[in-house]
């Protein structure tokens, strides 16, 4: 449930908009098999111990999946035969959590660092292996569009290499299908040479009274009736073959269809994205700067609570510690510097962070000078103390 943004009239007659705020909120946990509605409960209540969120309702899917394409891998224990298909299940929770504080009327606010504790607290109850952070792994975060992208980049992998291995076994049954062939062509010059050789035998039995004219005949009889069921079972390779590339080409076709239908309605809704930013931008010029300016606090080191501070409330904060500068890629000490946003003076829809009223990018340049003097100087002193040897 998301209350949507409203205006209310202030005490000096300008209109102030409240944001909205989502009192009701949904999360959703992996799972696995043995895992049960007290094991899930225990989660929702330690959340509420710890940060104050009440879960309301809790379901558990058991039942929901997908098929694979063939046999899963061999570290897959979860995927199980069903027939001559095999299914890949899906155990996960739902929790419907009230994130509203009744004290304040207001939603309780969890940084970054409270939802990593959070799914840390959710792979010790439920015994799940926890998800490296990505601190350790380098990796950001995708986007909710860029995900549903990537994920289905890596479908269409998997089905070209599905498709590979089809071709391979079309390949193998073509060969298979040749060689049948050539034995068969042996299969019936034997043949023909055993009819000629009956038909010699049926005159020299006609001539001599041989007995073993009807034992030649039971052979070439034998043999007949071999060839015949090799020519049965390659018609019925030839059908098989058949039925596989047409259920492979079928299969490629309908994946090929979801995943356009897929990114032509992801692209429409980036397309519609981009044209209320585009709106946005033209209605309220200083939000592209303050967005920009929010990317340089970020880049520079300052926390979330530093930059609201800067942005929203306008205020000048005061700092101690080191600073980042991303064009000379080292930081700089500050002591007790104070920094501020104001506008350009050259242009006022342009945006400026200042330290001590002096633009960021003028002192960083300065601290770059100063230390490349004073490592100019180090490596001089050695020089000139050096003297003269006799």
């Amino acid at each position: 449930m998301q209350e949507k943004e409203r205006e209310r009239k202030g005490k000096n007659g300008k209109i102030i908009k409240v944001a909205g705020c989502s009192p009701i909120r949904e999360g959703v946990l992996l799972i696995r098999p043995e895992n049960t509605l007290a094991d899930v409960r225990e989660f929702g209540e330690e959340c509420q111990r710890r940060w104050g969120i009440t879960p309301l309702q809790i379901f558990l899917h058991k039942d929901e999946g997908h098929w694979l394409g063939g046999k899963p891998d061999a570290e897959d224990k979860e995927s199980f035969q069903v027939g001559e298909k095999w299914f890949k299940p899906n155990y996960h929770a739902h929790i419907v959590f009230d994130w509203m504080n009744h004290d304040t009327g207001k939603s309780r606010k969890l940084n970054d660092e409270d939802m990593a504790a959070m799914q840390t607290l959710a792979s010790d109850i439920l015994m799940m292996e926890r998800g490296q952070s990505k601190d350790f792994t380098g990796k950001e975060h995708l986007e909710r569009n860029d995900f549903i992208i990537e994920k289905q980049k890596a479908e269409l992998q998997r089905i070209d290499a599905a498709k590979r291995h089809k071709e391979q076994q079309v390949e193998l049954a073509e060969q298979e299908l040749k060689q049948v062939k050539s034995e068969i062509r042996t299969d019936k010059l034997k043949s023909v040479a055993t009819d000629a050789a009956t038909a010699i035998a049926s005159g020299v039995g006609s001539l001599f009274g041989s007995g073993k004219l009807k034992d030649l005949k039971q052979t070439n009889e034998n043999l007949r009736h071999e060839i015949a069921k090799r020519d049965k079972g390659i018609d019925e390779l030839k059908a098989k073959m058949q039925q596989m590339q047409e259920q492979h080409g079928k299969q490629i076709r309908n994946l090929q269809g979801i995943h356009n239908q897929e990114l032509e309605t992801k692209d429409k809704e980036i397309s519609r994205l981009n044209t209320i930013l585009e709106k946005a931008f033209n209605w309220f010029p200083l939000l592209k700067e303050m967005l920009r300016m929010e990317k340089l606090c970020h880049a520079i080191g300052f926390t979330k609570d530093m930059i609201n501070s800067l942005l929203t409330k306008k205020e000048a904060i005061r700092c101690n510690g080191k600073i980042y500068s991303e064009e000379h890629r080292r930081r700089f000490e500050i002591k007790n510097d104070i920094f501020k946003i104001e506008k350009c003076s050259v242009d006022n829809n342009k945006l400026m962070l200042t330290i001590n009223k002096q633009p960021i990018g003028e002192w960083f340049k300065e601290q770059w000078e100063k230390l490349r003097q004073g490592l100019r100087q180090s490596a001089e002193e050695p020089r000139k103390s050096r003297g003269f040897k006799l």
